[in-house]
């Protein structure tokens, strides 16, 4: 029941978000307008509103959110912090900076992501390089080292956005996340790493769930912890990193969605990560439908305006308990 009232919600997130904007599809229409377009059906009217215009931003709402919600599961269990997001390690911070100098420098808008993920995937590296110890990568090291690099190369951001204030609204358009320039491309290249990151972080659900017992105690039933972290930093930073970088950084998303699932359906990881997929996804198509409808305009400040209260209650309601 808990999958299929997901489930549902995401449905009804993708009919919605299809069909409500300047001009409105009722839900019927929107129905028929998918039924053609998949069965190669000829398209026509709303038809091509809806397959060219507004689907592949709702895919892509749901792609982002589903790969910032399993990630950021992930790293509250890796890290047994609940304070941990994706962007814990840099990934944010260096697709900022990656996207900011493209546009400074005044490079075609394709190229935008293309610097973003490159920098965004550099910024990971580089703090993975500065966290290891020996064959180990320790919690705390690798926290603190994102948080440095992190710094550092928003520091270097801001530098270039001061050195380009004519670009400074475009650099800030991305730094506050905008769906509104997905394209059919841009979903396809955005997928494998929303799959191939997604899907090896739930491959590793029963691994964090036993990891949740202790270091220890992992370490006696055979689990591989030093790989383990590694293997789901790596993943949650390539689906991450393939995010941002052509939506731009989405507040709270990926820090929320995994509480609000872990307190409706328990913390079992095998649970956690596909369903957070599912709420992450749906939330994140509603909070663009927000923005694109009313004055707050980008997905960004509608997430941190959601966010930023329900993180506020959590955080008191877990100190009375």
């Amino acid at each position: 029941m808990k999958t299929a009232g997901l489930v549902l919600l995401l449905i009804s997130a993708v009919v919605l978000g299809t069909g409500l904007g300047s001009v409105n599809v009722p839900p019927g229409e929107v129905l028929g307008a998918l039924w053609r377009g998949l069965t190669g059906q000829a398209l026509a009217g709303n038809d091509v509103i809806v397959w060219q215009i507004r689907l592949p931003r709702v895919v892509m709402g749901v792609l982002v959110g589903a790969s910032l919600s399993v990630c950021g599961g992930a790293f509250q269990g890796v890290f047994r912090n609940p304070l941990a997001d994706p962007y814990l390690l840099g990934v944010a911070s260096g697709s900022a900076l990656g996207a900011t100098i493209a546009i400074v420098a005044g490079w075609p808008r394709t190229l935008i992501p293309v610097t973003a993920l490159l920098l965004a995937l550099a910024a990971v590296t580089c703090t993975l390089a500065l966290a290891r110890e020996g064959r180990r990568f320790p919690p705390n090291r690798l926290i603190l080292a994102g948080v440095v690099v992190g710094s550092v190369l928003s520091a270097a951001t801001t530098a270039l956005i001061l050195r380009g204030e004519d670009r400074a609204r475009q650099v800030l358009a991305y730094t506050l996340g905008d769906l509104g320039f997905s394209g059919w491309p841009d979903v396809l290249t955005v997928l494998p790493y929303a799959a191939l990151g997604g899907g090896a972080l739930l491959l590793l659900a029963r691994a964090l769930d036993t990891l949740q017992l202790g270091e220890l105690t992992a370490r006696s039933l055979g689990v591989p912890v030093e790989r383990l972290r590694l293997i789901t930093v790596v993943a949650a930073s390539v689906a991450t990193a393939g995010a941002v970088a052509y939506v731009g950084v989405i507040g709270f998303v990926g820090l929320i969605v995994p509480h609000v699932v872990r307190l409706m359906f328990g913390p079992g990881h095998r649970t956690l990560l596909p369903l957070s997929a599912l709420l992450g996804g749906a939330l994140l198509v509603y909070a663009d439908l927000l923005a694109r409808t009313t004055p707050l305009s980008q997905v960004g400040i509608v997430t941190t305006l959601l966010g930023g209260p329900f993180f506020l209650w959590l955080l008191r309601r877990q100190s009375s308990e």
